[in-house]
């Protein structure tokens, strides 16, 4: 994938949509490509948060550690983050990222230093994070009340 293309990638993900072309370029420069076979650890539960990453092809799968057993509780596809939580609250990861399905997942990696920089200057995009952040606090105590339920 060419920077051209890495910069189209992210223009496709909301929290990019409304950054200028020149800064995107800029994002995609700065970021670093990877590729996770199906199977292979992006990030572990516990590791130092030193990157965010953003799905471009393939799936995720999204886990914690209980005290019973490792559970999925999201899956990831083109267009979405991943890791910005432990950036942004400069805790260590609060879940395992896995590549899944039968094709390789491939990420673009942006350093924490870049990730905040990029939030600091613009801040509909520190927004748009605070939505997504939302998002997923929304459906995590969705998924802990159906849990309750289920227990009742």
């Amino acid at each position: 994938m060419s920077l051209k293309e890495e910069t189209e990638a992210l223009r496709r993900i909301p929290l990019f949509q409304n950054l200028d072309p020149a800064k995107l370029k800029l994002l995609a420069f700065m970021s670093q490509r990877l590729t996770f076979e199906p199977g292979q650890a992006v990030f572990a539960q516990g590791d130092p948060g030193d990157a965010a990453y953003i799905v471009l092809e393939g799936e995720a799968v999204v886990s914690i550690d209980t005290p019973n057993a490792r559970i999925d509780i999201a899956r990831l596809a083109r267009n979405e983050i991943v890791g910005e939580i432990a950036i942004l609250c400069d805790v260590p990861r609060t879940a395992h990222v896995t590549a899944a399905g039968d094709k390789p997942l491939i990420c673009l990696k942006i350093e924490k230093n870049d990730f905040i920089g990029m939030l600091t200057e613009f801040p509909n995009m520190a927004v748009e994070i605070m939505r997504e952040l939302a998002r997923r606090i929304v459906n995590t105590n969705q998924q802990l009340r159906q849990a309750v339920a289920a227990k009742g």
